[in-house]
């Protein structure tokens, strides 16, 4: 009887007639649409179904959503293995590489709120590639999830990226590398190593079946730990590496969250590489080639790329010159935001076993050798002299030496004024010679003890830094710094900083006077050189 009376209501609204039932439910959708297709409301964000497109925002475009989505999961390869919220976007990494590269118009962000009460989300990606898909920021507590009609992955909730185990590396010592986010370490300070320690595991949910070991190092974003044995005897057999991360030790102590599993390095046997050169970069695609040409000429023979975050066509330029024997070129995602320093360290350690010499530069920056020596000719001259770890370069920085448009021929040929006075140095490093704590402050780095630098005279070796390029190329620094301890040139911090463009403050707006600024030294040297190495005798025409 109990069960009966549950289904009265409804009996007695067929009994009463049907539109009476009805005209509730036909008001609920009115209203229900309206709001769908006007704003959505989520803790206090609102979607708008409009398109907003400038160059310091991703793009961005809302579609509505006729009531609730819910996941259809099918048989399908797309499986989102990581979802990692940054300030201005969510990273959802693949667990394998995607089909749907060529299937832009289907594939949506979808967004799905704590609450069933609340509203589902469907925006366009900002980007995707083979492994990353670049979504929008949800509202707070929302998970995400993507869909390539008509087929959804399961939905997983962002971590935040200002707290996080991001990468490791199992060093050839039998010690693990962490790199984290969340310990605010001091830049180019020595931590207290016995406040951290490391914990490793294959599943961080049982927490009585994790391992600790104490920190060996503990610098800047780089944690040096002990691995345990049981895990070095289980890395050969096991399926994949366990999980490491970082705990603080004491009173308020955490362990971090973490999607870190340790790399596996090898053991090379010789230096094949007398001269590598490692590069992070941001949608540089269109100066990639120039850049290797040049310096694939000159003498580097390994070029390790840190591709932060590109959504350009760097990965095609890549591929369309790693055919050449003389490109050899390793292509690295790196796409964790302002870890330059970081990175430049996973690349040192990456490089140590097969490269006698790693250059740090940038693709705007070009060696050049005013007195006519070869690259391999400075290299031998320290190579002997085995108490020398680095080389400091000093850096001209180039304006844009009075053109509007970027030059056609490329910058070692358009911008030929630069600044009287050279601006900071950059590095040539062995990287057996580094301290162990990897600390690097992006133009040099600290070296073992015993280990030490030298200034290498400007009429020998220089680097030509085309900093100040024409507008439309220099504007693109504003969008973010992958400096770990440089501001944003849209913060109010260390306005006066030589690494901002003196006189330009914070905002991306043209002086009028840019085209002719920073012009103090006509300087054709470099552009001389290209011209007579570079030029195709039949064509007139430069490789790039």
């Amino acid at each position: 009887m109990k069960d009966r009376r549950r289904w009265n209501p409804p009996n007695r609204c067929f009994r009463s007639g049907l539109w009476r039932c009805a005209l509730p439910v036909f008001l609920c959708c009115v209203i229900a649409s309206f709001l769908t297709f006007s704003t959505f409301r989520l803790f206090g964000v609102s979607f708008r179904p409009v398109l907003a497109s400038t160059w310091q925002t991703p793009a961005l475009s809302a579609i509505s959503v006729d009531g609730p989505v819910f996941p259809q999961f099918s048989d399908t390869p797309l499986h989102i293995k990581q979802a990692i919220a940054f300030p201005d976007e969510v990273l959802l990494f693949l667990e394998h590489p995607s089909p749907v590269s060529n299937q832009e118009n289907n594939l949506r962000c979808l967004y799905f709120p704590p609450s069933s009460h609340q509203s589902n989300l469907q925006l366009h990606p900002i980007s995707f590639s083979d492994l990353i898909v670049r979504c929008p920021v949800p509202p707070r507590g929302f998970s995400i999830s993507i869909s390539n009609s008509p087929v959804q992955v399961p939905a997983i909730h962002p971590q935040p990226w200002d707290h996080l185990s991001y990468a490791s590396l199992l060093d050839t010592d039998n010690t693990t590398l962490v790199f984290a986010k969340g310990l605010n370490l001091r830049p180019a300070r020595l931590s207290d190593p016995s406040r951290y320690g490391c914990v490793f595991g294959w599943d961080f949910s049982k927490q009585k079946y994790l391992l600790s070991t104490n920190a060996v190092s503990v610098a800047q974003e780089i944690i040096r730990c002990k691995t345990p044995l049981s895990v070095l005897n289980r890395l050969h057999t096991a399926k994949k590496p366990p999980l490491v991360s970082v705990n603080v030790k004491g009173r308020g102590g955490f362990t971090l969250p973490s999607i870190a599993h340790p790399e596996i390095l090898g053991r090379g046997w010789r230096k094949e590489y007398k001269m590598c050169v490692c590069t992070m970069l941001r949608n540089q695609a269109k100066f990639l080639k120039e850049w290797i040409i040049y310096h694939a000429q000159i003498g580097v023979e390994k070029w390790f790329i840190y591709d932060n975050n590109s959504d350009d066509n760097i990965k095609q330029v890549i591929e369309s010159m790693s055919g050449s024997p003389n490109y050899n070129i390793t292509h690295r995602l790196w796409p964790w935001v302002k870890t330059q320093e970081a990175g430049f360290a996973h690349c040192a350690v990456h490089a140590r076993d097969s490269c006698e010499w790693v250059g740090f530069i940038d693709v705007d920056e070009f060696l050049f050798f005013p007195a006519d020596m070869t690259l391999h000719d400075v290299l031998h001259n320290y190579s002997s002299r085995l108490s020398v770890g680095e080389l400091r370069t000093a850096c001209h920085s180039f304006g844009p030496s009075g053109l509007k448009n970027a030059p056609k021929d490329g910058v070692t040929v358009g911008y030929t004024c630069r600044m009287g006075a050279p601006e900071r140095h950059k590095s040539i490093i062995r990287p057996e010679a580094l301290n162990p704590s990897l600390i690097t402050i992006v133009h040099h780095f600290h070296l073992k003890e015993g280990k030490t630098f030298v200034d290498v005279d400007r009429g020998t070796m220089v680097i030509n830094h085309y900093k100040y390029q024409v507008w439309e190329v220099f504007k693109e620094k504003f969008y973010r710094r992958v400096a770990t301890y440089v501001a944003d040139w849209q913060d109010e911090e260390n306005v006066g900083s030589k690494d901002r463009a003196p006189g330009l403050g914070t905002k991306a707006v043209e002086p009028p006077d840019w085209s002719t600024r920073f012009c103090e030294v006509h300087d054709t040297g470099l552009r001389d050189w290209v011209l007579r190495v570079f030029t195709d005798s039949n064509t007139r025409q430069l490789p790039w």
